[in-house]
């Protein structure tokens, strides 16, 4: 890099590390030349250590000690004050009773106890050690001369040639896509607990095969979503053998669809809405999903107001100020609003055509602030999309309930490091959309699996979802 005396116009090569020969020489250029390569040398250094965030940095690409503190509680944690305690119920059967026989002595001072007055009972509950059960079908085979072969009644105990019964691979299932366990715990959980041996090869073999029996459901969680009249979208980054994909979510309160793919753009969304969505779509402010065609969407407040927040920390001008200021209000005044709290039809449509009018005032007025045109430019684009949910009670105006579905899968990825192959993010995909949708809907994992598992092998197909 060279460095230019105003009058001279001489240029002195330097780099890092500098040498003492190129300081003299830069010194010798006088006082300018010596700030201005100061300042350069700052900002590699500043490049080099990460930086000061922007306005637009995701928080996940935030270093840590980039981040503010946070701040303190705002209220003390628990219950209030004067409020009914909450502990244990009793347990609906007692499996066993132990009688404990009376003391001679006192255990503190030794003194010669008497007969006992009374008794105390104290219930203890506890997971029993448990053996794996192991179990030999004899099957019968018979001749067909109709279908001139051997027949042989199915065993609904365990999916065609599989060695592991359905209960072990629902539970170790469970584990790893519903709760996010890792592949080496829930082998070293069953190994010293249920004395299980098993290989992470055979385990993931059983789950490949446990997402090919559920991808009828998959499919039909997928078409419910796309039904449903309120539809949040969110995705994050993922990892497939070493490349980088992106896993969606898009969830309703009652179901919730995982697709893991290439893109990040159109072409993912493309190939989940086949067709036209009827619905409201609630997302960020994320561009990909402007290509989704649906009746109505509604953009996240609250990513709004962060980035307002985060701006607010780096633009100290008075035109960013003020266009903040006026911007939060208005968001805070739509919020209110749509409580509704005793206002008439005619109140209510008068104060929500004043925040159309309020918001073309705000992204129509001339500045020279880059991050207010950055944000005026923003609304033009959202203005459809910011006062839906005042349009339709049922939309929220935030995204939390998909950002939710979506973190289950965010913890997953720190621990398992997503997927290693094309057919395991498959499986991913599958069994976390079916696990996150039977918790949605209340119904045990293990029971209702087995159970699905068990039809399954007796009929050849699964029973519908449960509702």
């Amino acid at each position: 890099m060279g460095v230019t005396k105003p009058r001279e116009k001489t240029i002195v090569e330097f780099g890092l590390p500098m040498t003492r020969d190129q300081a003299d020489a830069i010194y010798d250029h006088g006082r300018e030349a010596v700030i201005f390569v100061l300042l350069e040398l700052a900002a590699r250094l500043s490049k080099q250590a990460g930086g000061p965030p922007s306005a637009t940095t995701p928080s996940g690409m935030v270093p840590p000690y980039h981040k503010p503190r946070a701040t303190g509680r705002k209220k003390k944690p628990g219950a209030k004050p004067g409020h009914e305690g909450r502990r244990r119920g009793r347990p609906p059967k007692i499996t066993h009773r132990e009688d404990h026989p009376p003391q001679s002595r006192c255990p503190t001072c030794g003194s010669p106890l008497a007969d006992p007055t009374e008794h105390r009972f104290r219930l203890i509950e506890d997971i029993p050690e448990t053996q794996p059960e192991v179990t030999e079908h004899c099957i019968p085979r018979q001749w067909c001369p109709g279908c001139r072969k051997l027949v042989e009644p199915p065993v609904v105990d365990a999916m065609p040639g599989a060695q592991f019964g359905h209960r072990l691979v629902a539970l170790s299932a469970w584990l790893h896509y519903g709760l996010g366990t890792t592949l080496s715990q829930i082998i070293e959980v069953l190994r010293h607990h249920a004395q299980f041996e098993l290989s992470q090869g055979g385990l993931m073999a059983a789950w490949e095969r446990l997402a090919e029996v559920f991808a009828a459901w998959y499919a039909e969680i997928e078409a419910e979503v796309k039904e449903s009249g309120v539809l949040h979208a969110d995705e994050t980054g993922w990892r497939v053998n070493g490349r980088t994909h992106w896993l969606w979510c898009f969830s309703t309160p009652r179901a919730t669809c995982y697709i893991i793919d290439r893109s990040r753009g159109s072409p993912a969304l493309s190939k989940f809405f086949t067709s036209a969505f009827d619905g409201v779509l609630v997302t960020d402010f994320w561009a990909a999903y402007n290509a989704v065609d649906c009746a109505a969407r509604q953009a996240c407040l609250p990513h709004l107001f962060r980035e307002l927040d985060k701006t607010d920390e780096h633009d100290r001008t008075a035109a960013w100020a003020a266009f903040s200021k006026k911007l939060k209000r208005l968001l805070r005044d739509a919020v209110r609003l749509g409580k509704r709290g005793g206002l008439s039809d005619d109140q209510f449509a008068s104060r929500r055509a004043r925040l159309d009018e309020r918001l073309a005032a705000l992204f129509d007025s001339p500045t020279e602030n880059k991050n207010v045109r950055r944000l005026q430019k923003r609304l033009r684009r959202y203005r459809d999309a910011l006062f839906t949910f005042l349009d339709h009670p049922e939309v929220p105006s935030d995204n939390n309930h998909a950002e939710r579905e979506i973190r289950p899968a965010v913890i997953m990825r720190k621990n398992s490091l997503a997927n290693r192959s094309d057919n395991g993010a498959r499986t991913q995909a599958i069994l976390m959309t079916v696990y996150r949708t039977l918790r949605l809907r209340g119904h045990d994992p293990l029971d209702t699996i087995v159970g699905a598992l068990r039809e399954s092998v007796r009929n050849g197909s699964l029973p519908p979802l449960p509702t």
